[in-house]
């Protein structure tokens, strides 16, 4: 994985549950809703864990049954492989919980 910014429309090409960041810089952006709040912090953890292991952490929120993921390498002013990896990490543990949006 390399430091090199992507195009946030090229890479959403590849990501279409995902959507660009409506903000002040390049990024990518994901809201999921969950059954309830132990399913969408149960989500959370599993992406920790492996944001973790990428040493590439997500910025996100958590509301009840929702988390908005924000992805984005700070390094790089923008969005690269790194966040690529992480979007389709969260996209699988996502479609194993059964998440729609």
């Amino acid at each position: 994985m390399t430091d090199a910014r992507l195009d946030v429309a090229e890479t959403l090409k590849i990501l279409p549950s995902w959507r660009a960041f409506d903000g002040d810089r390049p990024a990518i952006v994901r809201t999921l809703k969950f059954a309830d709040f132990n399913a969408a912090f149960g989500f959370m953890t599993r992406v920790a864990l492996m944001a973790d292991k990428m040493d590439h952490h997500p910025e996100w929120s958590n509301v009840y049954d929702r988390v908005e993921v924000l992805l984005t390498t700070h390094d790089a002013d923008g969005v690269t492989d790194k966040d690529v990896a992480l979007a389709h990490f969260i996209d699988a543990v996502a479609a194993d919980m059964g998440v729609k949006s």
